[in-house]
């Protein structure tokens, strides 16, 4: 991984590491090569991420009786989370998927970077936002959460209601590729940008590592189809594709459609 961050960033952003290899450190790791770790995620943050919010992403897969009671439980929980002043917490998008695995929601949340996810997550316990999760969770078969940061070149959109579908694409990458990632999409995308603007990307940083998500927006399947083959036609979008492609270890196109209250729409 070391060897590949090298490879892609300036000689003086990777520290020079001469010290001889033990035994000890093989098997659980020496203290410069954690330090070194560290501060490839540092850099991979500092070069790519644009740095102002932190985004949690929440995935909930809900039990196929419980669908209808899910989402008035979930409109009174995330709505109630957007309007309470103290925890500073924006709705990004809220969404069911309509191709992809069935009865499975997604909430995106805007925090103001780090500190304002702590303050949020201090004030919560204990709270009527607590009672109101709690009366969510009977209705799960599983969830879970990232938090992810956004990338410089995409920042997610602010609320709009222009009608239709949104895919979100989710990537799994080989660990050490975010950099290449990033450099070959934000040099690729303006091929999409002449047919259709992007809603939003962004990378994991807590929870699954090395994922990647982006947002697009269409009036529908036909149009989707209709965009996506125009962006072949133009010089670029091919080799785009083809480089990133061969960064992921698994990709995944999900259909989504907003919930009521989305401001996503």
């Amino acid at each position: 991984m070391l060897t590949r961050l090298a490879f892609n960033l300036p000689r003086n952003a990777v520290p020079s590491v001469r010290r001889a290899i033990s035994f000890q450190s093989i098997l659980h790791g020496s203290r410069e090569a954690k330090e070194a770790g560290e501060h490839e995620m540092q850099q991979h943050s500092r070069l790519i991420g644009r740095g102002k919010y932190l985004h949690g992403i929440e995935i909930h897969r809900v039990k196929p009786n419980n669908v209808k009671e899910y989402k008035k439980a979930a409109e009174h929980y995330y709505t109630g989370l957007r309007d309470d002043p103290e925890l500073q917490i924006k709705l990004s998008g809220n969404f069911e998927a309509l191709v992809g695995e069935q009865d499975t929601f997604y909430h995106i949340l805007e925090y103001e970077n780090h500190s304002g996810l702590d303050n949020a997550w201090s004030k919560i316990p204990g709270s009527k936002h607590e009672k109101a999760h709690d009366a969510l969770r009977p209705l799960l078969s599983s969830q879970a959460t990232q938090l992810a940061q956004e990338f410089a070149f995409m920042p997610t959109s602010p609320p709009r209601n222009k009608g239709g579908i949104f895919e979100l694409r989710a990537y799994q990458l080989t660990p050490g590729t975010l950099l290449e990632w990033e450099a070959t999409w934000r040099k690729g995308i303006e091929a999409r940008r002449k047919f259709v603007q992007p809603v939003g990307a962004w990378f994991s940083q807590v929870g699954r590592l090395h994922q990647v998500y982006h947002l697009w927006q269409y009036q529908s399947l036909q149009m989707r189809k209709e965009m996506r083959e125009k962006a072949w036609q133009v010089d670029g979008w091919a080799d785009t594709v083809h480089k990133t492609a061969q960064l992921a270890r698994t990709m995944d196109s999900l259909i989504l459609t907003p919930l009521p209250f989305s401001p996503l729409k």
